[in-house]
């Protein structure tokens, strides 16, 4: 069914947390510009690692506790300082000022709008981003291929065609698809423009609301009242509020469509997913091979999960008024209820 339509496509290329006790001996860089690595007591290096996470919601935290995960596995002396701007920008800025002038060997950062203040504000270490959408739109790399800077990492870019292509089988009858997007998040008026491309290929429209924060996603989702169903794409400020735009569908009974596989677990009906948790550790990956091996950022590709996931969620899509076909469960990779 829809494993040939993945293969056609696949993905389009691309109040503060306390200090993580992640550290396995503490490590304090004693020279110059750039965190340089330190020697620990048994001559070991040992390492720091600032990490900003723009806000807290299922899948950025997946992508966090995937890349420490893989830190703490390396078995290097690696201390994290883990810190979290809880959606504020101004905090992310904040936060990218405060690591610019600490003596962090590497920095991640954890969605777009913490990854574009981080590479602003830091010039004299690496930079690993993770859960940015489009690297090369958000400023963030010259190109996926050849980064060009210093900094790089892992994009969370979605099969946005094979997710409506979803929405087409559980309701054929459906012509018109609501967005909620934040207007100031470049990774969210991408996935838009790949949304619209999509509905065009499968006769679709797309009926766009716009939001600055949160506490606007009830409105915005209200003034989409005549659409056939929603779409939520990996919009940090929207998926926030995913809670929302469920009551919002179930209510209306009409499907949502999430692009990530974390938000069909807390409610949507269907997606072709990305494992936040293992994108994490792929970044974690990513910097190892900086830390330990001198690898260049600036020549480090962008890099991405190539195999999205089927997840779907039949208690869901019952609350919604719909039915997912059971050729569709059969070959779900991830059924909520029954895991």
């Amino acid at each position: 069914m829809l494993g040939s339509q993945k293969n056609r496509t696949g993905l389009r290329a691309g109040a503060l947390l306390a200090v993580s006790a992640l550290a396995l001996t503490a490590c304090g860089n004693e020279g110059g510009d750039g965190g340089s690595a330190t020697e620990g007591g048994d001559g070991a290096e040992s390492y720091s690692i600032g990490v900003s996470q723009f806000l807290s919601h299922a899948s950025l935290d997946a992508a966090r506790s995937g890349f420490e995960a893989r830190i703490e596995e390396s078995g290097l002396d690696i201390t994290l300082d883990v810190q979290n701007a809880q959606g504020d920008q101004a905090t992310a800025n904040t936060i990218a000022g405060s690591f610019a002038s600490a003596d962090h060997d590497l920095v991640l950062a954890i969605a777009t709008p913490s990854a574009q203040t981080a590479a602003q504000a830091i010039t004299d270490v690496p930079v690993l981003f993770t859960a940015v959408t489009d690297p090369v739109s958000a400023n963030l790399v010259e190109s996926n291929e050849a980064p060009g800077g210093n900094v790089t990492g892992t994009s969370d870019a979605n099969p946005v065609l094979e997710q409506l292509t979803l929405l087409t089988e559980l309701d054929p009858e459906a012509q018109t698809v609501g967005i909620v997007y934040s207007s100031g998040e470049v990774n969210s008026e991408v996935q838009v423009e790949w949304a619209k491309e999509a509905a065009e290929e499968l006769g679709l429209e797309i009926v766009e609301a716009t939001v600055s924060n949160s506490s606007e996603v009830q409105q915005a989702a209200n003034s989409l009242s005549d659409v056939d169903a929603l779409y939520v794409p990996t919009d940090n400020a929207v998926v926030s509020a995913l809670e929302t735009l469920i009551g919002v569908a179930q209510d209306r009974q009409i499907p949502l469509i999430p692009a990530e596989g974390d938000s069909v677990e807390r409610g949507g009906v269907a997606t072709y997913g990305l494992s936040y948790d293992q994108l994490g550790a792929q970044t974690a990956d990513m910097a190892l091979r900086i830390l330990s091996e001198g690898a260049d950022p600036a020549t480090m590709p962008v890099e991405t999960l190539t195999e999205p996931e089927l997840y779907v969620n039949p208690a869901a899509a019952e609350a919604m008024g719909v039915e997912i076909p059971q050729s569709m469960i059969d070959e779900a990779d991830h059924v909520v209820g029954q895991e």
